[in-house]
């Protein structure tokens, strides 16, 4: 099923990434923010991590949106969906690239208005969110989300530890 390549919010645009993002998704890859990603990463890595983001929506038709502020150019953030194996069920991701954008209410806004479109627009009724322990911040939007931890499920190899939420 393919995503709107475009949402609007009161707030906020959502749209495909683009190059021109590199050097804010650089410095949060940088950053201590990238801690429960795996991070941090080296210049090299971000460019990858971010490729993939771009790539993804070409190889799937969906993926996760950049946040941009309406009264502020440039991305602060991404959220949205990813998959990496057809066989399993499309994990939501979200993060703020930059602490200054915190507080605000702008990534719930972003991921209620990703989640409304995934289920209403696209009839989506299985997603899930795999969150590392330590992360509350992101442990407390999957619950405001309305996700729900799932207790039996295994972490995937490449996230060793991660709960894993959904809807």
């Amino acid at each position: 099923m393919r995503m709107a390549r475009r949402l609007e919010t009161e707030r906020l645009v959502l749209r495909l990434p683009v190059a021109e993002e590199f050097t804010a998704y650089q410095e949060y890859c940088a950053s201590k923010r990238a801690e429960y990603v795996g991070g941090p990463f080296d210049k090299y890595t971000a460019f990858t991590r971010l490729s993939a983001l771009v790539g993804h929506w070409e190889l799937r038709g969906f993926g996760r949106y950049v946040i941009e502020r309406k009264t502020f150019p440039g991305g602060i953030g991404h959220v949205g969906i990813m998959l990496l194996d057809d066989g399993d069920i499309p994990e939501f991701t979200w993060t703020l690239w930059d602490g200054r954008h915190e507080g605000r209410g702008l990534m719930s806004e972003a991921a209620e208005a990703v989640k409304d479109h995934l289920m209403r627009d696209c009839g989506w009724d299985q997603i899930i969110a795999r969150i590392s322990p330590e992360n509350r911040a992101s442990r407390r939007m999957a619950t405001r989300l309305g996700m729900v931890r799932d207790e039996r499920a295994i972490a995937p190899a490449w996230y060793q530890g991660a709960l894993t939420y959904h809807f």
